[in-house]
């Protein structure tokens, strides 16, 4: 189950970059033909879709490897014991919270269907198509959160938080990763 988890995670990640790769290609496209009188239909359309989808689909994969804004001014401060609980209340809230959006996501999705909602731009497309990337990202995130709760819940420190730096080299290794 670990291996279905970790490939799964992993495979929205790709799946993010694929779309973030789409997006690089319509800009290039829109801005090389531009100058040549060449023009994309709707391209404008297809990467707001190609974004949405990319930043959800990749929300699962940023959580588990750790690379999401976490602010631990008050949990860093906790005894390990109250710690992990809190980890656990925050991991439940979190469940919470995306598996509301989940929920909604998925109606959104089943009603565009239903009602057979097409786009309004020049390229008239079904609107459930787009919106698949969305409701995806976020059951996927959903799955993540359920995953790393239960990890937490036996006992084990939460595998989205990166270890804290011990040298001044590894305080420089984990700015120059994160970008800073």
């Amino acid at each position: 189950m670990r291996t279905f988890l970790d490939r799964l995670y992993l495979f929205s990640g790709y799946l993010a970059g694929a779309f973030m790769l789409a997006i690089f290609v319509l800009m290039m496209a829109l801005s090389a033909g531009r100058p040549l009188g060449l023009n994309i239909p709707a391209a404008d359309d297809f990467v707001s879709w190609c974004m949405a989808a990319m930043a959800f689909l990749g929300l699962a994969h940023t959580f588990r490897h750790g690379e999401m804004i976490r602010v631990g001014l008050l949990i860093d401060k906790l005894p390990e014991r109250s710690r992990h609980w809190v980890e656990l209340v925050c991991l439940v809230i979190g469940i919470g919270f995306i598996a509301f959006f989940a929920f909604y996501a998925c109606q959104l999705v089943r009603d565009s269907w239903r009602f057979h909602e097409m786009s309004q731009g020049v390229i008239s497309i079904p609107m459930w198509i787009p919106q698949i990337g969305y409701a995806l990202g976020l059951i996927i995130l959903l799955i993540a959160f359920v995953d790393e709760f239960v990890h937490v819940l036996r006992g084990n420190l939460p595998r989205y938080e990166k270890p804290k730096p011990q040298t001044a080299e590894e305080v420089v290794e984990q700015a120059i990763q994160s970008g800073v």
